[in-house]
C-alpha cells in the first residue's frame, strides 16, 4: 500500500519550500494527489526524486566557489 504525505509534510522531509513541491506535482517529477481540499504526495516518489537529485549532484561534483580577488 502506497504512504501518502501532506504537501507540508514533503516539505519537512525534502527541505524544498512549498511553492516548490507544487511545482514538482505540476511537471509530473513526483506523484501528487487531490485529496479533498488539499494535495498529498507519494512518499515513494519524493524519495526517489531526492535519491536521483543526490545522484546527480555527485556526477557534476561540487565545485568550490572562487574567491574574489580584490585589488
Amino acid at each position: 500500500m502506497e504512504e501518502w504525505l501532506t504537501t507540508y509534510e514533503a516539505v519537512r522531509i525534502s527541505g524544498y519550500e512549498l511553492d516548490y513541491i507544487r511545482k514538482l506535482i505540476r511537471a509530473e517529477k513526483i506523484i501528487g494527489r487531490k485529496w479533498g481540499q488539499s494535495w498529498q504526495v507519494s512518499r515513494a516518489s519524493l524519495q526517489e526524486f531526492l535519491k536521483n537529485r543526490e545522484q546527480q549532484g555527485r556526477k557534476r561534483g561540487r565545485h568550490p566557489k572562487r574567491e574574489q580577488k580584490h585589488p
